[in-house]
């Protein structure tokens, strides 16, 4: 009897496969507050960006997102602007999928939108995959790029460290390449190559969901 495969081990929530909930996770929103000042700059576990804490008049805190170039006792004032009062051209993050939903898109290192026009009721977004998208003008967005861009630039120089960054965001590592394994830990395994057709139905059980699935069509494409 073969052993379960990856994707079932992952399904059964073991510790193998769970994100460690050590270190203290910060979740950035938006606020009706303008004006404050950078206090301190934090790690968050799991996400490559720095996250600024931002302390307001009246002695509230909030968390977000550090843009490029900020550093500690700087003054805030671009935090949670709506898409009305930005101008066109203008390099964006943090980006709310509709009004009051809180920074969901652009929130990774050197990622950001570009403000392409505005009309009177929209504003036309050019995505970092150059696809443009309409949002609401009450969508509020932040200046700027987000920091630690380049920080995947430096390699990992021992296995343990690729072990911990993989780690603590819930993906196993090392990978091992389906062909590799044994017979009996994989549809594809036991030999040096697949031996078998990877394409696979949409409506094929778990434990053989591996390879092409449901693909239109495979092979090289005709020019």
């Amino acid at each position: 009897m073969g052993k379960n495969l990856i994707q079932q081990r992952r399904g059964r929530g073991s510790f193998t496969y769970l994100v460690p909930r050590s270190g203290k996770r910060y979740n950035p929103l938006y606020t009706d507050k303008k004006k404050g000042v950078v206090k301190d700059i934090l790690h968050d576990r799991g996400r490559d960006a720095p996250i600024i804490e931002i302390e307001y008049d009246d002695r509230s805190v909030n968390y977000m997102v550090a843009p490029k170039g900020i550093k500690v006792g700087d003054a805030v004032e671009n935090v949670g602007v709506p898409l009305s009062s930005v101008q066109e051209g203008s390099q964006i993050f943090g980006l709310e999928t509709y009004p009051n939903s809180g920074p969901k898109l652009c929130m990774s290192p050197g990622s950001f939108a570009t403000v392409v026009s505005k009309t009177p009721n929209a504003c036309l977004v050019k995505m970092p995959s150059r696809k443009e998208k309409t949002f609401s003008l009450s969508c509020r967005v932040s200046l700027g790029v987000p920091a630690g861009d380049g920080r995947n630039d430096q390699p990992f120089t021992k296995a343990g460290v690729k072990h911990h960054f993989m780690r603590a965001r819930g993906k196993l590592y090392p990978r091992t390449s389906p062909v590799k394994m044994n017979a009996i830990d994989h549809p594809f395994g036991g030999s040096t190559s697949v031996g078998t057709p990877m394409t696979i139905s949409r409506h094929a059980p778990p434990g053989a969901k591996v390879g092409s699935v449901a693909a239109r069509r495979t092979g090289r494409k005709n020019k």
